[in-house]
């Protein structure tokens, strides 16, 4: 049995991962309509942030991992002295979690991140940063510390002024804030990872991403990176998941700028970025997932298909159910259709399309088309080659 804390789309598919190896799932859900709770084996109402919720989980499964990072690390830590299994554990899960303390981490190990400083020295926040920008130049980005996906925590600021209102917000919500330099990103990209506890280790090709308002709506594998770069970027992701002791499947999110490689985040869970690995490689990152927390043999990451392109489903904006237009969607050739039995409304992330084929341009263009029949005509259209990627 496998438990994990959290029961979204993430979970929702391992479990059906897991159910395909016949190994059984407990999550850890705050609704008994979360996306994974209809499919698990069984459902514990609770939250990680519950003092004893953690425990309540652990005393039912042989191991513990997780479908988010909103954890209490103190609680995790607690299990582990427990004598309980957690994958991954907690030394992994205090990098992952703490943007400050994994750039210090990766800098001393020579893993390239974007030039930063935290803003925990004596200085006031405002006055870092402004002595920051003068020698990074404006604008610069401030993030927080802890807390942010999807773009949230992330703040571009273009002059001192905006600064000071930034910081005096972080200040008022007592959020702890690095200022980083503002990389002029010709792509972005995941590599995906799986590493089982004594180092077994494989790594997907990795992919170009797409994001639109911070969140990611478009995942192209192998996409557009050439061969010296992709080669570069699974070089990083190794040492990342070695540096950090890595059990599970991990997303290294990268920025490619000016011909370098930059890391931006991790996250030591299944990744949005690794949808696409359920039709489009010969093992899932889902199964992988199953399999590295219970020790098991890995499977090939290997594409099925010269390309595949993924593009994320979100609720109109009138509010509509996708789940009404699944005919539709399904009429298209080679289009497969995911959706996370989640209540709709707009702007939530409710499923996803893959396609795979031998033509880039083919799938990307019947992915979108599938997602625009999907009930979401308010989707942007997808940049052509060489087009802007936001931050």
């Amino acid at each position: 049995m496998i438990g994990i804390v959290g029961a979204g789309q993430l979970a929702r598919m391992t479990t059906e991962a897991a159910s395909a190896l016949g190994v059984d799932v407990v999550v850890l859900a705050e609704q008994t309509d979360d996306a994974g709770a209809g499919i698990a084996t069984r459902t514990l109402v609770g939250s990680p942030g519950v003092p004893g919720d953690l425990g309540r989980l652990a005393e039912v499964c042989d191991v513990v991992t997780f479908d988010h990072e909103q954890v209490d690390l103190g609680e995790v830590r607690a299990l582990e002295e427990a004598g309980r299994i957690v994958r991954p554990g907690s030394a992994t899960l205090e990098v992952a979690v703490d943007k400050a303390r994994m750039r210090r981490r990766f800098t001393a190990v020579g893993i390239p991140v974007p030039r930063y400083e935290v803003l925990d020295g004596p200085a006031a926040p405002s006055a870092a940063v402004a002595a920051f920008a003068g020698t990074a130049d404006w604008p610069v980005v401030l993030k927080a510390t802890r807390g942010g996906y999807d773009g949230k925590g992330v703040w571009p600021v273009a002059d001192q002024a905006e600064a000071d209102e930034t910081c005096a917000r972080a200040a008022a919500h007592q959020t702890p804030l690095m200022v980083e330099e503002m990389v002029p990103i010709t792509c972005e990209l995941a590599v995906l990872v799986a590493r089982r506890p004594q180092g077994e280790t494989v790594v997907w090709p990795p992919v170009e991403t797409t994001q639109f308002g911070g969140v990611c709506r478009e995942v192209l594998a192998p996409g557009r990176l050439d061969p010296a770069t992709a080669t570069a970027a699974v070089a990083i992701a190794r040492k990342v998941a070695d540096e950090i002791g890595l059990a599970g499947v991990m997303a290294v999110e990268l920025f490619l700028a000016q011909g370098a490689l930059l890391v931006n985040e991790i996250a030591a869970r299944p990744h949005n970025s690794g949808h696409w690995t359920i039709e489009g490689s010969v093992t899932s990152q889902f199964e992988n997932h199953v399999r590295a927390v219970l020790d098991l043999p890995l499977g090939d990451p290997a594409l099925t298909a010269p390309h595949v392109a993924s593009v994320n489903i979100f609720g109109p904006d009138d509010g509509s159910d996708p789940a009404t237009h699944l005919g539709g969607a399904l009429a298209l050739a080679g289009v497969h259709v995911h959706l996370y039995g989640k209540r709709a409304r707009p702007g939530r992330k409710l499923g996803h399309v893959t396609v795979c084929g031998s033509d880039l341009d083919d799938v990307r263009a019947r992915a979108w088309a599938a997602a625009r029949v999907l009930g979401a005509p308010g989707l942007p259209k997808p940049e052509p080659e060489g087009g802007p990627h936001e931050r």
